[in-house]
């Protein structure tokens, strides 16, 4: 077996799991699942219909690459969201299988441990692991998917100090010398944290100067509440790098569309390096079905229920605000569907006490803000917060808040 297995963390929920194993929920009420991101309004009726409609088409292999009327409308979405000149379907869009197998699957492709010896003009194999830099707390993927790659993770808190972003300038430069990826998640998950123009330039510059890949997690890009958050490549484009040289973007209609179920998604950018990652792919053998593929165009065709979509999420965070403003430390993301909530004083600002109250008294669950990050220098900057995904319905979401002000003495 790779014995780098025995180096990766239990999933959050294994962690979860655990902590509740011997608890027992409250029976009088009826379960609400706030701790999953899993989105449960209802997926768009014509997508699903357009599935329906080409079931025949199970019986063909797809490509590798999709087809090409997929990554033309990925294109087109791309430009016209981002503002982009131009997208090359054929060079600079790759779907796949849902982002989360991408972004495992990027790092594996892209994660070198050869190093030019430019003086020789010459490969050897490095004496220190190249590092891969990400945000903390963090979508577990990056970190096993780092491991895995025998790279050396390397965090960077995203605290209330720094706006929950990360302080990428507080990273020493040897780190940076020796880092082949960064991950940045904007709209982050779980802080709902957006990168402005000027973060996205100063991270663009440094990634010119060490020559390390960016690749963002872009996911939660369709649900803002006001104004939609700039993107990577949109960040290139105003910069004129219109080649978007290194940087990689992720996309998926899980969260944009209601549609985790169809694992669609797409990663874009570097022409470059999309090229040699489709190599890397046709040997991995992880091609969406055609059915899913022909879904995915009538999703991204279509804007009305992303509205519709993003107009629910407003609802419910506006509800939250305004019932549980006042008892919990609430603050409003940026775009996203969580709240990184600190725990409250009553339960000691732990975490894991907060959540177990949840489960046991309000048969609501919830994630402990720990599980999701690492220790850096003593502290973990998820400790003593807890993520709520605003997931359930409108209903189930005033059901929720009517436990927890009961909970919380209200």
């Amino acid at each position: 077996m790779n014995h780098n297995l025995t180096y990766l963390h239990p999933y959050p929920f294994a962690k979860m799991a655990t902590l509740l194993a011997d608890s027992t929920p409250a029976h009088n009420y009826s379960e609400i699942k706030l701790g999953i991101g899993e989105p449960k309004h209802e997926p768009p009726a014509f997508v699903l219909d357009v599935l329906r409609e080409n079931l025949d088409k199970i019986s063909r292999y797809p490509t590798t690459n999709g087809l090409f009327e997929l990554r033309q409308t990925i294109a087109h979405w791309l430009e016209k969201r981002f503002f982009l000149n131009h997208v090359d379907a054929n060079t600079q869009v790759l779907p796949v299988m849902g982002t989360r197998e991408a972004i495992f699957s990027l790092v594996q492709a892209v994660v070198d441990h050869k190093v030019i010896d430019t003086d020789n003009h010459s490969l050897s194999v490095s004496g220190q692991p190249p590092t891969v830099v990400m945000p903390n707390p963090f979508y577990q993927i990056y970190e096993g998917a780092a491991i895995l790659a025998q790279a050396t993770p390397y965090f960077v808190p995203c605290t209330l100090d720094n706006d929950f972003k990360g302080d990428y300038r507080a990273v020493p430069q040897e780190v940076w010398a020796n880092t082949q990826l960064l991950f940045v998640c904007s709209p982050n998950n779980p802080t709902g944290s957006v990168m402005t123009m000027d973060d996205w330039e100063y991270l663009i510059r440094l990634s010119d100067h060490y020559g390390f890949i960016i690749a963002s997690d872009e996911c939660y890009s369709e649900l803002y509440f006001d104004t939609a958050p700039i993107g990577l490549l949109q960040a290139c484009a105003a910069l004129g790098r219109h080649k978007f040289k290194n940087c990689i973007v992720f996309h998926s209609l899980s969260k944009r569309s209601n549609l985790p179920g169809l694992r669609s998604g797409f990663v874009a950018g570097d022409a470059n390096i999309l090229q040699a990652y489709l190599q890397y792919r046709t040997y991995q053998g992880c091609a969406m079905p055609i059915p899913h593929q022909l879904a995915s165009v009538a999703a991204w065709q279509d804007e009305k229920h992303v509205a519709h979509n993003r107009a629910l999420y407003q609802e419910k965070f506006a509800l939250w605000m305004s019932e549980l403003g006042d008892l919990l430390e609430l603050r409003m993301p940026e775009a996203g569907f969580y709240f990184w909530i600190k725990a409250p004083k009553q339960f000691n600002g732990d975490d894991e006490l907060f959540v177990k109250a949840l489960y046991e008294q309000a048969n609501i669950h919830a994630l402990a803000g720990r599980y999701l990050s690492r220790e850096v220098n003593g502290k973990n900057p998820g400790q003593g917060y807890v993520r709520i995904a605003l997931v359930a319905s409108v209903e189930e979401s005033r059901e929720a808040i009517s436990r927890i002000q009961k909970l919380l003495g209200a």
